[in-house]
């Protein structure tokens, strides 16, 4: 069996591993175009805020372990086109400026995003930048020192930890969003107006609500809004990623986005073509539906699934509920599936609760305030979202609902499932139970 895998950051590297772990024989080919592999964006903010002395560790693998478990790695090799009828690639050696071609019996589409680029006049200017790679990463650690005034342009994940790293450092950081909200794709307005709070407290300029329309300057840059302008000495565009899928446009099913859809086995609608990682959809199960999320959870694990199931259907595809976190100036900021605000904008019934609690009894030496929400259908009582805050970390107690998402259980599961009980840990009724039960009172008014 002859497969090539295209792209190998997360999804490709787990699915080259799982492919070889289960098909020992098979010829596997990978094509990368860039110089290396299974580098870890997400820790770029933490590697620039010093949280990271060496930038190496943010690699899990390298081309060599690949070749050692059996695959043919070619790096600095770029895909230039697929003929899926003939199964056949046109591939470009970068280094020797050559193209050739080469055959497959199964296609791996791991080819990841791209950094969304709006049609902002001035986009190009030298002191605008991305944050997506290796090279983003060391490019933004090299200039930092020589630009005191720092715009991040996007509110979501990377946008808000990266205005944390800046404002850390004694940068004088203004975070630019086009929505009234930092982060508001995962939490809701209760949350994020703590969020927002604590960026103030630090220093940051919070410019919500405008949209940028041009940049503008040589020795300094001048960000034009639709509010007015801002003067910093560099800017870094984090609106977002979209899937990095032109070599199968055409080709297979696609949502209007561009993100392959798959089958649970990952197969494309060709099924000798498989996808994985930021290039195809996933199935998000608080909705029931297909969705566009960009995690590197979703990645490894659909990567895994194409190992799995690349010679026969295996595997089933589990789904995601698009778990996720972060740590913003010492407070863990944690949630999985639905906010109340994403069900009412798919037209989802649900209710929502938001209390307050301490993790643990007040007889302690210490205790911290946890801020904790429950998104949930008021009909089947089936709980669809939820997410919690706090000094305490609370970052495992997410993946506690989304297990919870994931196995269709309800508000009266949770309210009374056990927990242990320690005054160290907790009360009698873990604070999940207690949100639960706040739930169940709302529902039996």
């Amino acid at each position: 069996m002859k497969i090539i895998v295209i792209g190998c950051t997360h999804a490709g590297t787990f699915a080259v591993k799982q492919i070889l772990k289960e098909h020992p024989d098979a010829e596997v080919t990978v094509y990368e175009r860039n110089d290396n592999i299974s580098f870890l964006s997400c820790g770029i903010a933490l590697y620039l805020d010093g949280k990271v002395a060496d930038p190496k560790g943010l690699f899990y693998s390298n081309p060599q372990e690949l070749s050692t478990l059996g695959a043919n790695v070619k790096m600095l090799h770029s895909v230039v086109s697929i003929d899926n009828k003939n199964k056949k690639v046109e591939v470009k050696d970068i280094k020797k400026d050559k193209v050739f071609t080469d055959s497959y019996d199964k296609l791996v589409m791991t080819t990841g995003s791209l950094p969304v680029l709006p049609p902002i006049k001035g986009a190009d200017n030298k002191r605008v930048h991305f944050c997506k790679n290796w090279y983003d990463a060391q490019k933004l650690f090299k200039i930092a020192k020589d630009n005191k005034r720092v715009a991040i342009v996007g509110g979501g994940y990377i946008g808000a930890e990266l205005v944390e790293a800046y404002s850390n450092h004694g940068h004088d950081v203004t975070l630019i969003d086009t929505n009234d909200r930092v982060m508001h794709k995962y939490f809701d307005k209760s949350f994020t107006d703590k969020i927002e709070e604590s960026y103030l407290e630090h220093g940051v300029k919070l410019n919500l609500g405008e949209r940028v329309q041009s940049f503008t300057g040589d020795d300094e840059l001048t960000i034009t809004t639709n509010k007015g302008n801002t003067v910093v000495d560099m800017a870094i565009l984090c609106v977002g990623f979209k899937p990095n899928t032109d070599l199968l446009k055409g080709k297979v099913d696609m949502m209007p986005n561009g993100a392959i859809i798959t089958n649970e086995y990952m197969q494309s609608s060709d099924p000798d073509i498989f996808g994985a990682g930021d290039s195809v959809a996933v199935h998000y199960n608080p909705t029931n539906t297909s969705a566009y999320i960009p995690l590197a959870t979703n990645a490894v694990r659909q990567g895994i699934l194409v190992g799995n199931n690349i010679e026969k259907p295996t595997t089933k595809y589990m789904g995601t509920q698009s778990s996720s976190g972060l740590e913003l100036y010492g407070h863990t900021i944690v949630s999985t599936g639905l906010t109340m605000k994403m069900a009412e904008d798919d037209n989802v019934r649900a209710h929502q609760v938001v209390i307050k609690d301490n993790y643990r009894p007040e007889f302690m030496p210490t205790t911290e305030e946890v801020l904790m929400s429950l998104v949930y259908d008021p009909d089947t009582r089936r709980i669809l979202g939820g997410a919690l805050m706090s000094k305490h970390d609370v970052s495992q107690s997410a993946n506690v609902l989304s297990v919870c998402i994931q196995n269709k259980n309800t508000i009266d599961d949770l309210a009374m499932v056990d927990m242990l009980f320690q005054p160290n840990f907790d009360r009698p009724f873990n604070y999940l139970n207690i949100l639960a039960q706040a739930a169940q009172d709302k529902e039996n008014k």
